[in-house]
């Protein structure tokens, strides 16, 4: 390739590397993952090597980030926030020690390692120990200042502890990132309330973090490991390791896993040891930094266009693979939504046998040009749901065909909908039998009804014999019905017919959230049910009574609104009313745990996680997904997690089952 045949591909290379770097540091709208983007930057890395007379300034390879939006002030960095060069083999390594040797000469060098967090970095400003200013990475000089959403992460300090050498200003840099567990229970909740589940940590913990309104970002258990020093007065340390050390005397919590090595060997093994470990830690690592300990060693080796000498970045390789796809189906969920996923030739990654990998959305078919046929890039990292990438467009034969969306449901062949800023289509027939079946899963599922010996196939069963049609009729089987469903018997069929007369006790606000009304979870399905007392109440309420309730805003009323006024939907609410279900509320007994907020953790010797939580909203306490500076008490049952540890790091007051049922008859324990 020569010059004049590199120079469309480089500005190509530009145009959309610059575009995706805005989508991920500044919209946190990626949309393309790691690995796509990794390869897109070798290449223009690459072109610039050969070709230096290409290298312009505003070139990717010589930015940091993107420009800083406007939504924010902008915060100057008082010295830069570099990015790092990548490694991805141990020859990288070993280059990247060979370039060090060639500054520094052949002397003793000792490394640090780091896990390499996939979250959202930022930079902290402290002035006399007290914290004044957080912005965001921006374009590694100017950032977007969100010290007021910063201030409500638990593991920031806002004041430097004095044992520790405190500084007349330091800056302090850093990763708040999203612990995987508190994304899947987030993701639960949105699914449970039908909204759209967030495709990852990194984005959600970068979304989090430029919230005009600070509670909602509060709302989100956040938390943060610091890293580096960037600019500091009044300290000198000499190496990372004792930096790692200062800051955590100064309040923080570093990560447990930094490492000093005194030869490459032990980083090599170390990089692999976490590659292949990485599942088993709650937040998202993408690989490991490596960084020359000794910081005159970093001062003298310096800094290249972005990127620092003495540091880079050991990127684990991603679980992708390619194969062909041979079908694009569709699936309805329950509350209408229509879900693309791809049918592929069967291939393994991690392990696992994989022959299906969704496409998330219309819209992702048609930016990433998917077509039924094409050779693509599959990714699956640990246990999540295979994904796929793209095409693989070198291998594109020409007899690939684009795939039309449909425009009637395929299961029941109604039109579809889709809404203003929805990015799916919807099938609103009530009677599609997708959404039936979804809808009824969801009726008796754990968090709603909890009507256990359910399975998807005794449901599909039950359907296929039309011994129900909806979930109301499963208050009307009897044991000889049930006979001839496959492999129950006497006793499978006596525990399921007294799972399901037990589920009549199940709260309004349970039985609320039981209906699969879109945007409605569990949460909103218990400020409901209290603000109303009654569904009578609730469907004579309008639109602007439902929109003054805090918590309910326009669309969830809309939405409420909407399944009231279904005469279906009305129907089969006039059978769960017949079948003894509760539709009012219980009068709250009292107000004792008013304004209190609790964390549970571990199994209660003999309350339910259900009776726990129902004891604690009876009294008008609330019960909250994570531990942050806010919560007043942490319940502690047998096997307590790990939120126990972080209530500890807190202050947060400890109690026990026995302990909580005397706050709640008003007793101090």
């Amino acid at each position: 390739m020569s010059v004049e045949d590199a120079r469309p591909r480089v500005i190509e290379l530009s145009r959309i590397l610059r575009e995706h770097n805005r989508r991920y540091y500044v919209l946190d709208q990626p949309l393309v993952d790691d690995a796509e983007y990794d390869l897109l930057y070798q290449e223009i890395l690459e072109l610039e090597r050969i070709y230096p007379e290409l290298v312009v300034s505003d070139s990717p390879t010589q930015r940091v980030g993107a420009e800083p939006s406007n939504q924010f002030q902008k915060a100057e960095h008082l010295s830069p926030m570099l990015s790092l060069a990548n490694a991805f083999s141990s020859e990288d390594l070993r280059d990247f020690e060979r370039r060090i040797e060639k500054i520094l000469g052949n002397v003793c060098k000792v490394y640090v390692t780091e896990l390499k967090i996939d979250g959202a970095a930022v930079s902290l400003l402290y002035r006399k120990g007290v914290l004044v200013r957080g912005a965001t990475r921006g374009n590694g000089r100017v950032g977007e200042d969100i010290t007021t959403n910063l201030k409500t992460i638990p593991t920031i300090p806002s004041s430097l502890r004095s044992i520790g050498r405190v500084p007349d200003m330091v800056e302090v840099r850093g990763e708040v990132y999203l612990p995987i567990s508190g994304f899947e229970q987030i993701n639960r909740d949105r699914e449970a309330a039908g909204e759209k589940t967030y495709a990852n940590p990194r984005n959600t913990a970068a979304g989090a973090l430029r919230q005009i309104d600070p509670d909602v970002t509060a709302d989100r258990p956040l938390a943060f490991f610091p890293y580096s020093l960037g600019h500091q007065e009044g300290i000198s340390p000499e190496t990372q390791s004792e930096v790692l050390k200062l800051i955590e005397e100064w309040g923080f919590d570093t990560n447990p896993h930094y490492k000093k090595h005194s030869d490459l060997a032990t980083v090599i093994t170390y990089c692999e040891h976490f590659q292949s470990r990485r599942s088993e830690l709650d937040y998202e690592i993408d690989g490991v930094v490596v960084k020359v300990d000794d910081l005159s060693d970093q001062e003298r080796l310096g800094s290249v266009a972005r990127d620092p000498r003495w540091a880079i970045a050991y990127k684990f390789p991603p679980e992708i693979g390619q194969t062909k796809l041979r079908e694009i189906r569709i699936n309805v969920g329950r509350t209408g939504a229509l879900n693309p996923y791809a049918v592929l030739e069967p291939l393994t990654l991690g392990g696992v046998r994989v022959r299906q990998a969704t496409l998330h959305n219309e819209e992702d078919i048609r930016k990433k040009d998917i077509r039924i046929g094409d050779v693509v890039y599959v990714k699956r990292a640990g246990d999540v749901i295979p994904q796929v990438i793209g095409p693989v467009l070198s291998l594109r034969e020409g007899q690939e065909e684009k795939f039309s969306y449909p425009k009637y449901c395929p299961d029941c062949e109604s039109e579809l909908v889709r809404p203003e800023e929805e990015i799916n289509s919807f099938c609103t027939n009530i009677s599609c039998p997708a959404k039936r079946l979804e809808s009824i899963k969801h009726f008796v599922s754990r968090g709603a009804m909890d009507i256990r010996g359910l399975g998807v196939q005794t449901i599909e069963k039950l359907i296929d014999l039309e011994l129900i049609e909806d979930a109301a009729d499963l208050y009307s089987l009897t044991f000889d019905q049930l006979l001839v469903l496959p492999g129950f018997k006497g006793k499978s069929i006596h525990n399921l017919l007294t799972s399901v007369a037990v589920s009549k006790e199940q709260s309004f606000a349970r039985v609320l959230f039981s209906l699969g009304i879109r945007h409605v979870g569990e949460s909103v399905a218990r400020v409901i049910s209290n603000h109303f007392r009654s569904w009578d109440t609730l469907y004579r309420a309008d639109l602007e009574a439902m929109g003054q309730i805090d918590g309910v805003g326009p669309e969830i009323g809309l939405s409420l609104r909407s399944y009231m006024d279904q005469p279906r939907n009305q129907k089969f609410l006039r059978k769960l009313v017949r079948a003894g279900l509760c539709f009012e509320s219980e009068e709250v007994v009292g107000q004792k745990l008013e304004g209190q907020s609790f964390v549970l953790t571990g199994s209660l010797p003999h309350l339910s996680r259900m009776q726990a939580k129902g004891l604690i909203h009876s009294e008008g306490g609330r019960i909250v997904a994570s531990i942050s500076s806010k919560t007043n008490y942490v319940v502690v049952g047998e096997n307590p997690g790990t939120k126990l540890a972080k209530a500890r790091s807190l202050g947060i007051k400890e109690i026990n089952e026995r302990q909580l049922q005397q706050l709640a008859a008003g007793q101090i324990p």
